[in-house]
């Protein structure tokens, strides 16, 4: 725990207090070199000051109650042994920042320490409040659609429940599953057989289970159908019973293969559909299935779609702020010029 000593007058802008940090905590909340102080320093409004184990905050009375929630939540995640560096100090300013539009009761330090997976001293977590929600609608729902930009986790997170769910026996196998879109064009002119022209549209997929599974177990667990990666169109007249299904870059399905591959659902399954509706590949004016599922599926039970945005990007820095500023480069474009037409303009065009 945190002990603080606050000296706040009733009257005037100026306040001050003083933490100390435990000294089992003080390495970790400080980072290697003080990166994280430094990372404090550069968002917080309140001064940080150090000296030995206590730091002294001044500012306004809402600056430095900020920057103590901010401390006390680093010093929560110290204690629980976990690794802090300056994306942690930025998730954690960032989602306090949020808690206005809603936490569900849920601190900071709660969402960055749910463990999904563990392998080889990695753990597998959520780093951003929507993407907790995002893997506690995948507990709690049959079908969840996950929607973001690049980087977000969808697909990641996704692949970490179904090899959890695959590990403690709640399903006998896992299927992985994208649109190979250009393969309908580009299939002739590349060597080798079927399997090894769609490979290039399924390599992430395997790339991700390397990250979960003992690579060496991975061909014998593929060679027993219990890892099943194909093309979505290998979907289509199966019925898929006891098995925890991914259907990823859905962005590039169209209505109707989107419907076939959902009512591939059998008993004792689950459905995880992650896409990006920024980046469609789609030929000609072909419309996204999953741009119009869910005005399709909106209200019905059990289904669920998670919206993760660029604040939940979790690649370089660079990425959410590419993700911003194209999504501001959309905004200012005539309706028939954008990347990403608007719900309004996609209904004229239906």
């Amino acid at each position: 725990m945190i002990g603080t000593e606050s000296e706040r007058p009733n009257t005037g802008p100026s306040a001050q207090s003083r933490i100390a940090i435990p000294d089992s905590a003080l390495l970790a909340v400080l980072g290697s070199r003080d990166e994280n102080l430094r990372a404090a320093e550069d968002l917080l409004d309140a001064d940080v000051h150090v000296r030995g184990n206590e730091l002294t905050l001044t500012g306004t009375p809402s600056d430095v109650a900020f920057a103590e929630r901010v401390f006390a939540e680093l010093v929560t995640l110290a204690s629980r042994g976990q690794q802090l560096g300056a994306d942690t100090v930025r998730r954690m300013v960032t989602m306090l920042s949020d808690e206005g539009e809603g936490t569900d009761g849920e601190s900071p330090a709660e969402v960055l320490s749910l463990n999904i997976l563990s392998r080889r001293g990695r753990t597998i977590r959520p780093k951003t409040l929507n993407q907790k929600r995002y893997v506690d609608a995948i507990d709690k729902h049959t079908i969840v659609f996950g929607i973001g930009p690049a980087g977000t986790g969808k697909t990641y997170l996704a692949m970490a429940k179904a090899v959890q769910a695959l590990q403690g026996k709640q399903v006998n196998r896992i299927i992985l599953t994208r649109p190979a879109v250009e393969a309908g064009e580009r299939l002739g002119f590349l060597p080798g057989t079927l399997y090894e022209k769609i490979d290039p549209y399924l390599r992430p997929l395997y790339d991700a289970l390397h990250d979960m599974i003992d690579p060496e177990s991975i061909p014998k667990l593929m060679a027993a159908g219990t890892i099943e990666v194909a093309p979505l169109a290998y979907m289509r007249g199966r019925t898929l019973n006891d098995a925890f299904i991914i259907l990823d870059e859905a962005q590039n399905t169209t209505p109707e293969q989107m419907k076939m591959f959902l009512t591939r659902l059998g008993f004792g399954s689950q459905i995880v559909v992650t896409g990006d509706t920024t980046q469609i590949d789609l030929p000609g004016n072909a419309r996204s299935g999953l741009l119009v599922v869910r005005d399709i599926l909106e209200g019905v039970d059990d289904v669920h779609f998670a919206q993760l945005t660029s604040t939940d990007v979790v690649r370089h820095r660079l990425v959410s702020d590419i993700v911003d500023a194209y999504a501001r480069w959309d905004a200012n474009q005539p309706s028939d010029a954008r990347l990403v037409p608007n719900r309004a303009d996609r209904r004229r065009r239906r």
